[in-house]
């Protein structure tokens, strides 16, 4: 059953930037931060069956699944998201508990990300990321019931606490048209050195927009700047006026935070 609600951890700027242009940011699979992400390593492909005709061989054929499963990873954009607003390790990421986290109705925001072109899905695909120790890896060719899950959502136990799920776009840029009107916008987290430079298409973010009314919570830091907090809380109402708006506190019965609402 998908969780209705998902949480953004962010800095502030980023968290400006998100509720500013009500959108959500991918980011392609290679350039996450766990090198095992969607890895085709993942797999073991030394079962491959052998043909009848000895063509195509078997290392042949585990050769050409390894590197479909390394395309399928280039082409994958990625938006992490976690079912847990008051993980302590995760605002710890975000500047030293001066971020925010930003809640989201996924039931609202999934009108926006789901698209049918051509009675084909182009929407964002949700997948809860499964934890495992990877001790034997399985067998690509017989234990995997669902290899393109098992790909973009397994990580290892060590981000547990994460408790991400993940939105996933597959190939959002139709034939290098990154303007098209059906697909997310898609930009550079940066600005070129000069019109001459190279650009890896990995490094292109995707932004589709969501409406206001997705964008259900906001959760401010415990050490959030005051001018700072400010400034969010009165970007958060603009966008939707029904937005509640929680200020993160120390639990004095235990080691954990505390939410509580700002009226």
């Amino acid at each position: 059953m998908a969780v209705k609600t998902l949480y953004k951890y962010l800095d502030v700027n980023g968290g400006l930037a998100m509720l500013e242009h009500h959108n959500l940011q991918f980011t392609n699979a290679t350039r996450l931060n766990d090198p095992f992400d969607c890895h085709p390593a993942l797999f073991d492909y030394s079962n491959a069956p052998e043909m009848e005709a000895g063509w195509p061989t078997a290392e042949f054929i585990s050769s050409m699944e390894e590197q479909f499963n390394e395309i399928q990873r280039n082409k994958t954009w990625i938006c992490s998201l976690s079912k847990n607003h008051d993980s302590l390790l995760m605002w710890s990421y975000y500047g030293y508990h001066r971020g925010v986290c930003v809640g989201l109705d996924m039931e609202k925001a999934q009108k926006y990300l789901s698209k049918i072109m051509c009675s084909t899905y182009i929407g964002a695909l949700e997948m809860e990321v499964q934890y495992r120790d990877i001790i034997e890896k399985p067998d690509y060719f017989n234990d995997v019931e669902d290899i393109l899950c098992y790909q973009l959502s397994t990580k290892a136990k060590a981000w547990e606490h994460e408790q991400e799920v993940r939105l996933l776009l597959i190939d959002p840029t139709p034939a290098g048209n990154l303007n098209h009107p059906c697909f997310a916008p898609m930009l550079l987290p940066y600005e070129p050195k000069d019109e001459n430079e190279v650009i890896d298409w990995k490094e292109v973010r995707a932004y589709p927009k969501i409406g206001g009314e997705c964008f259900e919570s906001l959760y401010l830091g415990i050490n959030i700047d005051e001018e700072e907090k400010e400034k969010i809380i009165k970007v958060a109402k603009k966008l939707n006026p029904e937005v509640k708006i929680y200020q993160m506190t120390i639990d004095p019965e235990a080691f954990r935070l505390k939410a509580v609402i700002i009226e």
